[in-house]
C-alpha cells in the first residue's frame, strides 16, 4: 500500500470513462484515491469539478490531484487560478516528468478525448514517480508565487 495522503481525482462527463479506468489502475497499484466526481457521463460543468479538486490541493487537504476533461485545457485553466496550485496539462511522458522535476506540479491534467488508456497510465505513473529537483527550480516557483 502506498503511504501518504490520498490523491484527489475529478473529471467532467467527457473524461468520465478514462477517469474510471485510471481509478482501477491506481487502486491496483496501491494508491488511495478520493473521487471528487463526476459520477456519470451526464453533461456537467467542468468548472465545478476543477474547483473542487484545485481547492482541496490549494489548502493542503491533498498533496496531489488529477483532473480530466475532454482536452484538459479547461481544467488546467480553472486549477491554475488557485493559490499554491501548479497544474500541468500533459499529453506525453516527457512533459509529465518535467512538470514534476522542474515545476513541482501538484495537479496533473489530462485530456480524456486526447489520450488513450495506456499512454494516460504511463503519464500518470511517470508523474507520480518523479520527485521535484529543487534548487534553482524552487527559486523560480517562489518567484511565480510572489
Amino acid at each position: 500500500m502506498k503511504t501518504g495522503k490520498p490523491i484527489i481525482i475529478g473529471c467532467d462527463h467527457a473524461a468520465y470513462e478514462l477517469k474510471e479506468k485510471i481509478k482501477v489502475y491506481l487502486t491496483d497499484k496501491g494508491y488511495r484515491l478520493e473521487d471528487a466526481g463526476t459520477k456519470s457521463q451526464a453533461s456537467v460543468n467542468y468548472v465545478d469539478f476543477g474547483k473542487k479538486v484545485a481547492r482541496a490541493v490549494s489548502i493542503g487537504q491533498y498533496s496531489k490531484g488529477i483532473l480530466l476533461c475532454g482536452t484538459g485545457l479547461g481544467m488546467s485553466m480553472v486549477a491554475n487560478r488557485f493559490v499554491n496550485v501548479r497544474a500541468a496539462l500533459c499529453s506525453d511522458v516527457f512533459g509529465a516528468k518535467m512538470s514534476r522535476l522542474h515545476n513541482d506540479a501538484n495537479i496533473l491534467v489530462l485530456g480524456g478525448r486526447v489520450l488513450g488508456d495506456i499512454l494516460a497510465f504511463e503519464i500518470i505513473q511517470t508523474w507520480l514517480d518523479t520527485m521535484f529537483e529543487g534548487g534553482r527550480h524552487l527559486e523560480r516557483i517562489q518567484t511565480i508565487d510572489n
